[in-house]
């Protein structure tokens, strides 16, 4: 069974996402009966939820939400939540309400978008090795020319484990990756960084999204990261905008398919259960 370490629920009706307003095919309902129509005989045995960016004010609905949609569809195992990790005079506080929950296993607070140097700013890395002492796992979302600066970021928190999402999103579309295969490689280099092979549909161009096309970013990541820290992720429903979850999941199937039995395993579930402690 698989475990799909990256997907989103979001209901428009319930709680609020100022992004959708921007992106018409997503700005509606995405819920697991979806998911299971999207998956269809695709073998997912367990979910991690990642929080969908809506108003940080709804983080604790949003987790409520989600333990909701999960008395309907228990395969949700896990919750990444969202916390301002830059507050932190409320972050004590909102650590210890969203630790309440069995679920939440770790915490993202979104670096893309953010200006320059926000990530190593002494109250933003103060709140990640917060994140770690309470046994959480932080996502790093962040897009190609801010890895350097995520470096700098775990180098300062030995102590917390992160998860690179969407293999750092390489710059697929200008095919000038030399300085995100660079930086990729120095995360790589800290054993309390894992990575999540998803994304790469959407940073491609339509005609871009060949499998020869996406194996060279699959490839490093492998490299860098081995079968012992790179997870399997879809992104899904963000994954629709480029195409559907199948043609994902067969693009991950041919990739792997030369793998052992071992590697496989830790890929499709092992790393996500370990990681995020499942």
């Amino acid at each position: 069974m698989i475990v799909d370490a990256h997907v989103h629920f979001w209901d428009p009706a319930a709680l609020h996402y100022p992004w959708l307003d921007e992106i018409p095919p997503l700005d509606r309902a995405f819920l697991p009966a979806d998911y299971r129509g999207a998956t269809g005989a695709t073998p997912i045995g367990q979910i991690v939820f990642v929080e969908a960016n809506c108003r940080p004010s709804e983080t604790h609905r949003e987790v409520a939400l989600i333990a909701r949609l999960a008395e309907e569809d228990p395969r949700i195992a896990g919750i990444v939540a969202y916390a301002d990790l830059a507050d932190m005079k409320g972050l004590r506080a909102t650590l210890d309400a969203l630790v309440r929950s069995p679920r939440v296993k770790g915490i993202r607070h979104n670096i893309q978008g953010q200006p320059a140097a926000f990530s190593v700013q002494r109250a933003f890395v103060d709140g990640v090795r917060e994140v770690g002492r309470r046994g959480l796992s932080f996502d790093l979302c962040v897009t190609h020319d801010q890895l350097r600066e995520v470096v700098q970021l775990v180098r300062q928190c030995p102590q917390t484990r992160f998860v690179l999402d969407h293999c750092g999103k390489p710059p697929i579309r200008a095919g000038t990756a030399a300085r995100w295969r660079e930086h990729v490689a120095a995360l790589a280099a800290h054993d309390n960084v894992s990575c999540k092979l998803s994304g790469l549909l959407t940073e491609a161009a339509p005609e871009g999204r060949t499998h020869e096309n996406l194996v060279p970013y699959a490839d490093w990541v492998m490299r860098c990261f081995g079968s012992e820290r790179l997870m399997y992720g879809s992104d899904w429903p963000v994954l629709t905008l480029a195409g559907s979850y199948c043609d994902w999941y067969r693009f991950t199937q041919a990739f792997t398919a030369t793998w052992s039995a071992t590697e496989r395993d830790r890929f499709y579930g092992g790393n996500a259960i370990r990681v995020y402690r499942l």
